[in-house]
C-alpha cells in the first residue's frame, strides 16, 4: 500500500506531496521525470520488501507507480511464463500490460491505483480496481493534469476553486457522489475504470473495463448447496491470496459479526497463531464477549482493544481533515480510533468491507427482497404516506417501531427519493430548507434510473445502487482514510475477484430469506462459529452521535456553525440550521443529529482545509 502522484505539464512539489502523502508510504519516496512528466512514489514496505522499489521501469519504455496489491500476481506470472528480476507484483503488473494493455486489469485480483508511462507513446494509462479500494482523484483544467491518492495532496500542487454545485447533494448522502468532489477541475476517478492520457495533447479516453451491473443481470443456475459451497472455496481463495501476499505479519479485525468471524475462522487455519483485534467502547455496545468466544474457538493471539473518546474534542478536526472533503460518516471516528491501536501490532490487517452489499446484509433490504419499491404504484405510496403521516416520529434507532417507521417513510417517496429515504436518510423530508432554485440531484436520477428501470428485482437493484454509491462513496473511503492515516493497510476478502462477480448473480432468497439477511452467509458461519453470533442484528459501529451534539462537542459544533461567515448558509436557510442548533426545530432527535453533524463536517472542511 502506498501514495501515488503524477502530472503532465507540471512539476511536481516534491516536498509539500511528501507533507501530504507521507502516512500513506513513510519507508521510502522516489520520484520520475521525463519531459512534461512528472511520477512520484511514497511507499509502505510490504510485499517484496527489497525488490519492490518505485516507481520502477521495464527497459527503455515503460514506468509505474502504483498503489496497491495485487493479490494473484504469483499465479498470473506462472500461468503466463512471466519472468522477472524481482518478486514484486509492481512488475508483474509491467510484464503483464507489456504483453496483454489495458486487457490485463481483467486478470487481476487486488486493489490498485496505478499509472503507467509510456516514453515512446507519450501516452499515460491509468486505471482503478473494480470496488475503488485504492482512491485516485484527477485534476484536469486543460494546461495541465495532476492525479493523486489523496484530495488534500492535489490542492498542495495548485490553487483549487470551489464547485458550489456538488455540495446540495452532500447534503443529501453526507459524502460527495462517485465523481463529485468540492473543487473545480477536479474529479474522482471511477471505480472499475481506466483512463488512457495522451501527454503531448491532454486528451483523455475513459473506459469503464468491470461493472458489477453486469453481473446482477446474470442469474445463477446453483442450488443453495452447491453455492453453500462454492461462496466457501471462493472465500478461502480470497483469505489466502491476502494472507500470502505480504512478507509482513497479516492479522485480523474481529468483530462480534459473522463477516469478521468467518474471515478469522478461515485465516486461522491457513496461519499459525493468527492476531485478532476486537475493539469496545465505553458506554457502548459491548462486541468484546462475542468476539472472544470466536478466539477461544481457533486460539487466535488475540487482543481486546478499549477505546476511548476522552480525546475526541481535540481529535475531531484531525480526523475529518483526513479525508480532504466533507464527509458525514461519523463511524469514521472510531474506525480512526481502532486502526490506531491496531498499528502498534501490524501493518496489514483483513476486514469484513463488502459482506452487507454482496450477501444483504441491511435491514432495509427485507422489504426490497418482497416488493420493488422502485416501481411501486401511486397507491402504494399514497397509502404508506398517509399511514406515516398517522404516527409519531420514533425516539430510538434501533427498534422495531423506527424499522416500520422508516419503511413507511421510503414506500411514500418515488425516483431517487426512494433511495435516499432508505439509505442514510439524513436530511429527507426536511429538504426544503435547502436552498437551490435547479434539480441538483439531475446527475444521480440518471445513474439511478439505469438501474432502476432495468429489469432486475426490487434487491438487486438497491444491492447494485449500495455498492456503486454506499459502499464505493462512503464506506471504502472511510475504511481507507482512517486505515492509512496511520500507515495500516487493511483487505478485504469479501471484495475478492471471484466473489465480486459471484455474488451478484446468486438468487434473491438465498441472501433474504424471510426476515432474515445474509442467508448464505449466516449458513455459512454455521460450520465455523458460534450458534450465538449466528443470528445476531447487524451493529456495526454505535456512535453515540446526539450526545456528542449535545455534551461533548456542543460548544464546538454551535461554534462553527452559528458562525457568521460559516460556508453552510449558502446551502441550507440560516433560520433552519439555528432552529436545529436551539433544539426549536419540529425534527426527530436522531435526525436532528444527523443534520447537524453534516453542516459540522462541512463546516470543518470550509474552515481548516479550503480556506487554508
Amino acid at each position: 500500500m502506498c501514495g501515488i502522484a503524477g502530472s503532465v505539464n507540471h512539476t511536481l512539489l516534491y516536498e509539500p506531496l511528501k507533507s501530504a502523502l507521507l502516512h500513506r508510504g513513510p519507508d521510502e519516496q522516489n520520484g520520475y521525470r521525463d519531459g512534461q512528466v512528472d511520477l512520484y512514489h511514497l511507499r509502505l514496505s510490504i510485499q517484496d520488501i527489497s525488490g519492490g522499489r518505485q516507481p520502477m521501469t521495464l527497459g527503455d519504455r515503460y514506468c509505474i507507480i502504483f498503489n496497491g496489491e495485487i493479490y494473484n500476481h504469483a499465479e498470473l506470472r506462472a500461468q503466463h511464463g512471466l519472468n522477472g528480476s524481482t518478486q514484486s507484483d509492481t512488475e508483474t503488473l509491467l510484464l503483464l500490460f507489456e504483453r496483454f494493455g489495458p486487457a490485463m486489469l481483467s486478470q487481476l485480483d487486488g486493489m490498485f491505483a496505478l499509472a503507467i508511462y509510456d516514453k515512446q507513446e507519450q501516452t499515460l494509462f491509468i486505471a482503478r480496481d473494480r470496488a475503488g479500494k485504492k482512491p485516485l482523484y484527477l485534476y484536469h483544467d486543460g494546461q495541465k493534469i495532476i492525479f493523486a491518492s489523496e484530495l488534500n495532496a492535489i490542492k498542495s500542487q495548485v490553487t483549487l476553486e470551489m464547485e458550489q454545485k456538488y455540495f446540495y447533494p452532500y447534503l443529501r448522502l453526507g459524502v460527495f457522489y462517485r465523481r463529485f468532489t468540492p473543487y473545480r477541475h477536479v474529479s474522482e476517478m471511477p471505480a472499475g475504470s481506466w483512463l488512457q492520457i495522451n501527454c503531448k495533447t491532454l486528451e483523455v479516453k475513459e473506459e469503464r473495463w468491470w461493472d458489477i451491473h453486469t453481473y446482477y443481470a446474470q442469474s445463477c443456475t446453483d442450488t443453495f448447496t452447491d453455492a453453500l459451497d462454492k461462496t466457501r472455496q471462493k472465500l478461502e481463495t480470497s483469505v489466502r491470496r491476502r494472507l500470502e501476499s505480504s512478507d509482513l505479519e497479516v492479522g485480523c479485525f474481529l468483530s462480534g459479526g459473522i463477516d469478521s468471524g468467518l474471515i478469522t475462522a478461515i485465516a486461522s487455519g491457513m496461519t499459525s497463531k493468527l492476531k485478532t483485534f476486537t475493539v469496545s467502547f465505553a458506554g457502548e455496545y459491548d462486541e468484546a464477549p462475542l468476539a472472544r468466544l470466536v478466539a477461544e474457538r481457533y486460539q487466535t493471539k488475540h487482543t481486546e482493544l478499549r477505546i476511548s473518546f476522552d480525546h475526541l474534542v481535540n481529535d475531531i478536526e484531525n480526523i475529518l481533515c483526513n479525508y480532504g472533503e466533507p464527509y458525514f460518516d461519523s463511524s469514521a471516528i472510531p474506525s480512526y480510533y481502532v486502526s490506531q491501536e491496531a498499528k502498534k501490532h501490524l501493518t496489514v490487517i483483513l476486514n469484513g468491507d463488502g459482506a452487507d452489499e454482496l450477501f444483504g446484509g441491511y435491514r432495509r433490504y427485507v422489504p426490497f427482497a418482497r416488493y420493488d419499491f422502485f416501481r411501486s404504484s401511486k397507491f402504494v405510496r399514497a397509502s404508506a404516506l398517509a399511514l406515516k403521516n398517522l404516527l409519531p416520529a420514533p425516539a430510538e434507532k434501533k427498534s422495531k417501531y423506527n424499522f416500520i417507521y422508516r419503511f413507511l417513510s421510503f414506500a411514500s417517496k418515488s425516483d431517487l427519493e426512494t433511495y435516499l429515504s432508505a439509505g442514510l436518510d439524513i436530511i429527507e423530508d426536511y429538504e426544503q430548507h435547502i436552498l437551490s432554485s435547479g434539480d441538483y440531484l439531475e446527475p444521480l436520477r440518471k445513474d439511478f434510473r439505469v438501474i432502476a428501470n432495468s429489469n432486475l428485482t426490487g434487491l438487486k437493484k438497491i444491492m447494485n445502487m449500495d455498492f456503486d454509491t454506499n459502499l464505493f462513496s462512503d464506506l471504502l473511503v472511510k475504511m481507507d482514510i482512517a486505515t492509512m492515516a496511520h500507515s495500516l493497510e487493511g483487505r478485504s476478502p469479501f471484495l475478492g475477484k471471484d466473489l465480486l462477480e459471484y455474488a451478484p448473480t446468486l438468487p434473491d432468497d438465498y441472501k433474504i430469506k424471510g426476515g432474515s439477511t445474509k442467508h448464505l452467509l449466516r449458513t455459512l458461519a454455521g460450520s465455523y462459529l458460534p450458534e450465538t453470533l449466528i443470528h445476531q442484528p447487524k451493529r456495526g459501529f454505535e456512535i453515540p452521535l446526539k450526545k456528542w451534539i449535545d455534551h461533548e462537542l456542543h460548544d464546538m459544533i454551535r461554534d462553527y456553525i452559528s458562525s457568521p461567515n460559516a460556508f453552510h448558509r449558502n446551502l441550507v436557510k440560516p433560520s433552519f440550521s439555528e432552529a436545529l442548533l436551539e433544539g426549536k426545530a419540529r425534527v426527530p432527535a436522531e435526525k436532528r443529529a444527523k443534520i447537524l453533524w453534516t453542516i459540522f463536517c462541512l463546516e470543518v472542511w470550509y474552515r481548516k482545509i479550503y480556506l487554508r
